[in-house]
């Protein structure tokens, strides 16, 4: 198990590049899910300095809030409902530049100014998704969704 965390400078692909191995040593041998969880959260928050990093687990029909790193956060979300519901409804991960222009966006903080959500996903069903907000409008991109989808991958649940 991995006990500090390099994090590295330069473009977004190399600061991925170098917290991957990272956090693949962080979950190795780690078998409980809420440790793991909140490692990458907190390995993430840590490498990128987003303003809110975290994870919503699956729980009958709401999502419910897991670890996180950041302000306080809504506690439960229906699905279909803002772009955490949706990501859970649809299968797919959601790129939103501003969350205000998102239909039936959920304003846990109005700071944040735009999204990814990335769900995990394991036998074809939703089981948790990893929610990342950025105080910034248009802060993500594929670059972040290719490697959010990769370390979403990686955690066993």
């Amino acid at each position: 198990m991995a006990e500090d965390l390099h994090v590295v400078q330069g473009n977004k692909e190399e600061q991925y590049r170098s917290l991957i191995p990272q956090i693949k040593g962080l979950l190795d041998g780690e078998p409980d899910l809420v440790a793991n969880l909140a490692n990458v959260a907190a390995a993430l928050k840590e490498q990128f300095g987003w303003f809110w990093v975290g994870f919503y687990l699956v729980k009958g029909e709401e999502l419910v809030l897991g670890p996180f790193q950041g302000p306080i956060a809504c506690t439960r979300i229906r699905k279909n409902k803002g772009v955490c519901g949706t990501s859970w409804a649809q299968a797919t991960t959601l790129i939103v530049p501003d969350v205000e222009a998102f239909p039936g966006h959920i304003a846990c903080s109005s700071l944040s100014k735009s999204e990814i959500v990335v769900p995990l996903i394991r036998n074809n069903e939703v089981k948790a998704v990893l929610d990342v907000d950025s105080e910034s409008l248009s802060y993500f991109d594929e670059t972040d969704q290719r490697y959010l989808e990769e370390i979403v991958a990686l955690i066993v649940i």
